[in-house]
């Protein structure tokens, strides 16, 4: 059976060790989708480096949602739910963006 008080637990009991990875995970994943979508590599590249990055962003938001429902209403808590929610807004951003890029230079070579 799949209890999430001790999974709430855990992620708040531990958290400057999964706060520690997933910040520059979080930095890291998303400036690689960034950086393969800008240099036109393929989509599937793409979309590989944006679902690891999007795992990251949905990971570090899920703990941070735990502090919530805690009460613990604090500068850190804001700041880190705003970066894993720009960072999952630049993921779907890239993937958008490379599948209007691909149809863009479809139209030019033809």
């Amino acid at each position: 059976m799949f209890d999430f008080n001790t999974l709430a637990e855990f992620s708040r009991h531990y958290c400057i060790g999964i706060c520690a990875f997933l910040i520059p995970a979080n930095l890291v994943a998303t400036s690689l989708t960034a950086i393969l979508t800008v240099l036109h590599r393929p989509a599937t590249q793409v979309w590989q480096a944006a679902g690891i990055a999007s795992i990251f962003a949905i990971a570090m938001m899920l703990h941070v949602f735990t502090w919530f429902l805690v009460g613990v209403v604090m500068a850190p808590t804001y700041i880190l739910l705003c970066l894993g929610s720009i960072c999952l807004c630049a993921n779907l951003g890239a993937i958008l963006l490379r599948k209007r890029l691909a149809t863009d230079w479809s139209l030019l070579l033809y």
